[in-house]
């Protein structure tokens, strides 16, 4: 009998690489994930290639770079033509299901300007089956909560506001108004779990996706006192915004534009404004948010191990993206600094062996892990796909040519919500930044702004930017040739391999393995 191969693949939001206990987060209990952890590989050195949520995603399920797939902004819709993950695995026989969101904006040019997904943030991405509706405007979850017979505010958003007539939006250390057993986190937890009943003996694909700990920043009880603001790592950050902003005219702008109502329900003022006990309480709040996804993961893990599914599991636990909390008096996902971008990668491939909790050193990025699923299912990986498989690594074979630095881009054009452009005297192309990075450097290049250049030997949290120092010129245009080469290496490529000849159409990629094997036999 053949055995069945199912994948878990496990998308939280806003979850920085930072708060992982398996890399130093000793304060953060997170038994669930530990366990993850200890039975799979945890990789270090991991980033989205793109911020914030609709782009991340794109790169996330796409396998492609932003500058590729273009979908470059929240609301920006997403190429129709791109293959992704769900249609890839409906190719091999799998009806991907989907809980939560993956924030996609449709291809007007498949559809009419009408179109409601037009009026929202984003939608589902095509090729996945919803089981578990978030979008748009969280109705699957508000549905759920009227139908648990809760009596909903007329404003919705008001159930994150803090317990208590008395309550002052903003960083708090009280309760949110819904209970735990009614949050979005739980509302997810059991829309897994009766997708998975549902399948009995079937193999199943399920991308099971988590809210949080994305704001608004206040957690149920009793998550929201699991711990103590005096427990939480100071942030880093310059003694104040304005000499933060000086590094940058684009982080001048982003601190002077952030307002805590992003984070807060109705919340006033900067978010540049937080002090130092404020942050603190904001970060054990992010914890207590992450230990209640522990704690639901915790179940569905408990149903895998009763039905003896957990050994025929691949399971990847990712987020989109990072979250800032503070540091460079930054609050999101944007820029360049490395809190937004390095996030959680974690995979639990039963065909690999147990190394008791493996700490991987590689470079990996988002784009790997569309050619990971497809890899281990036994799928066709797309030629245009940027990202990698990692299950070489997962089984002690690093490739020769493994990538030796990771890059990550940021598109800051203006949209509904956001507008850069005017403040920065910037054309709607010109409003985006590439970053290359290694362990001993980082440069920043912008379309039409000036670049940045960090010695993270020296300065690993990035406040020294030596682009115009001469003693790093050499460098500096040594890492922006980094940059041109791989946007050359990683062009559009879909029909880039094939060829007409007087024979007909050739495929240059197939020749070329033919050829290696010959040469090999």
């Amino acid at each position: 009998m053949t055995r069945r191969r199912n994948v878990l693949l496990i998308v939280v939001d806003q979850w920085r690489a930072d708060f992982i206990p398996a890399l130093g987060a000793g304060f953060l209990k997170t038994p669930n994930l530990d366990r993850l952890c200890r039975e799979g590989v945890t990789f270090r050195n991991h980033v989205t290639t793109a911020v914030p949520c609709g782009p991340a995603r794109a790169s996330l399920l796409t396998g492609l770079y932003l500058m590729n797939h273009r979908a470059v902004q929240n609301t920006v819709p997403l190429d129709a033509r791109h293959m992704n993950l769900g249609k890839a695995l409906r190719l091999i026989g799998y009806d991907p299901a989907l809980i939560g969101y993956t924030t996609s904006t449709p291809d007007p040019r498949t559809t009419g300007p009408r179109d409601p997904r037009f009026t929202t943030l984003g939608d589902l991405m095509d090729g996945f089956r919803s089981v578990g509706a978030f979008e748009p405007s969280m109705d699957g979850y508000f549905g759920w909560l009227a139908q648990r017979g809760y009596d909903l505010p007329a404003r919705r958003t008001d159930i994150w506001l803090p317990e208590g007539a008395d309550a002052e939006p903003g960083a708090t250390d009280r309760p949110c108004r819904i209970p735990a057993e009614l949050s979005d986190s739980a509302y997810f937890t059991e829309r897994a779990l009766t997708y998975l009943k549902g399948k009995g003996d079937k193999p199943w694909f399920l991308h099971l996706g988590y809210w949080r700990p994305h704001p608004p920043f206040v957690a149920c009880a009793p998550y929201h006192q699991m711990y103590k603001p005096e427990e939480m790592p100071a942030p880093v950050r310059a003694a104040d915004p304005a000499s933060e902003g000086a590094q940058h005219p684009m982080l001048g702008h982003y601190l002077d534009s952030i307002r805590q109502a992003s984070f807060f329900e109705r919340a006033e003022g900067q978010g540049a404004a937080l002090d130092a006990a404020q942050i603190a309480q904001m970060r054990a709040t992010y914890a207590g948010m992450m230990s209640e996804i522990d704690d639901c993961l915790g179940q569905v893990f408990a149903y895998l191990d009763q039905t003896k599914q957990w050994e025929d599991t691949l399971v990847i636990f990712t987020s989109d993206h990072g979250e800032q909390l503070g540091d460079h008096h930054l609050l999101g996902k944007l820029g360049y600094f490395d809190e937004s971008f390095r996030i959680p990668l974690v995979v639990k491939d039963p065909d690999a062996p147990q190394e008791g909790g493996r700490i991987e050193s590689a470079f990996t990025e988002s784009v790997d892990v569309m050619p990971t699923i497809l890899d281990w299912l036994g799928g066709e990986i797309p030629r245009a796909c940027d990202g990698r498989s990692v299950l070489p690594v997962l089984h002690g074979a690093m490739p020769a040519d493994w990538r030796r630095h990771l890059t990550y881009e940021f598109d800051f054009r203006d949209v509904y919500y956001s507008q850069p452009e005017g403040a920065l005297g910037l054309g709607m192309e010109e409003a985006s930044l590439m970053v290359v990075q290694d362990e001993r450097r980082k440069y920043v290049h912008f379309a039409a702004l000036p670049p940045l250049f960090f010695d993270l030997e020296k300065d690993p949290d990035q406040f020294v930017n030596l682009a115009e120092d001469p003693a790093y010129a050499a460098e500096v245009r040594d890492y922006a040739q980094k940059a041109l080469s791989h946007r050359l290496r990683h062009a559009e490529r879909t029909l880039t391999h094939f060829r007409a000849t007087p024979h007909g159409l050739e495929d240059r990629t197939a020749t070329a393995v033919s050829a290696l094997r010959r040469a090999a036999e």
